[in-house]
This record gives structure tokens, C-alpha cells and sequence, in this order.
């Protein structure tokens, strides 16, 4: 097969393997049936969406994706924990919560997303918006006592790997 077919075929060959997955999960059956009406779903959707995704994402390092996943569940876990402690055990009076305007060094519109996504899926923060020149993301904080100290940990801990992965 030629490369412009395969592209046509399978405009986001990620993608299509990530709705397997995701159908079979759903389903929670492993099945014949329910892999091949994956793959159907998985080759038809990202087809029928291709004229929206002009441009593939360049993701320079992939193996960093997987670290970069391993560290934002991590993150989610913890944060979960101290969410709880927070909400049991501290009084609303002693809670500082916070704005925090972060300036970004990103420029990929995948890698501001992926950004923001991490931050609200992370509980005590939320991602609230991103300026119209997409040069800093404003994010609202639980329990921040040094909005600083967020800053920085948001921008060595998630900025700048994914950098890494996509710039």
C-alpha cells in the first residue's frame, strides 16, 4: 500500500488505537465482536474527523509520553490525599485559595491543552483560562499560600516536560 492511502486509511493511527482500547474498556468485554466493531469505530471516526485535524501534533519523544503519564497519575493520587486532608481538617479561615497566573514557554496548541488538562484533572487546581495570545494559562488553586511556589511547580513539573515531548 502506498503511503497516501495508508494516510487516508488511517489519518491517526494513535488515535484509532486508542478508541480500541477505549470501546473494549467501555464494553469490558475482550471479544471478537467487540474488538472488530472497535476497529470499526476506531477506523471510521478518525476518518470522518480528519478535515478538523489539519495538522498532525509532532510528538518529538514518545517514550517521554508514557513517563509524562506515569508522573501525572502519580500526581493525582497525592493530590487526592492532600485534597481530602484538606477538606477534613482544615478550617475555611485558615484556606488561602489562590489565582495563579502561569506565563507559558509552550507554543503547541496540543501541548497547552495537554497542559491545562493535567492541571484539572489534578485535584486543588483547575485551569480557568488561557490569555488570547496563549501566552500564560490563569489557574485557580485550593489551598495556595505561595501562588509563586505553585507557578514554579506547575512549570518545572508539567511544563516542562511536555516541552520535551512536543517542541
Amino acid at each position: 500500500m502506498s503511503r497516501r492511502v495508508t494516510r487516508k486509511l488511517l489519518p491517526h493511527p494513535l488515535l484509532s488505537t486508542l478508541l480500541v482500547i477505549v470501546w473494549c474498556l467501555l464494553i469490558n468485554d475482550l471479544s471478537l465482536g467487540t474488538v472488530v466493531f472497535g476497529v470499526i469505530l476506531g477506523l471510521l471516526i478518525p476518518i470522518s474527523t480528519a478535515a478538523y485535524w489539519p495538522d498532525r501534533p509532532r510528538i518529538g519523544r514518545p517514550w517521554r509520553l508514557v513517563s509524562y503519564m506515569i508522573l501525572v497519575i502519580w500526581d493525582i493520587i497525592v493530590a487526592n490525599v492532600q485534597v481530602a486532608m484538606i477538606v477534613l481538617f482544615k478550617r475555611n479561615a485558615d484556606m488561602a485559595p489562590n489565582w495563579v497566573r502561569i506565563p507559558l514557554d509552550l507554543r503547541s496548541p496540543e501541548a497547552i491543552t495537554l497542559l491545562a488538562g493535567t492541571i484539572t484533572l489534578t485535584p486543588g487546581t483547575v485551569s480557568a483560562d488561557l490569555s488570547a495570545d496563549g501566552s500564560a494559562l490563569l489557574v485557580h488553586a485550593l489551598d495556595a499560600a505561595d501562588p509563586d511556589a505553585v507557578r514554579d511547580d506547575i512549570k518545572s513539573r508539567y511544563e516542562r516536560r511536555l516541552k520535551e515531548i512536543f517542541e
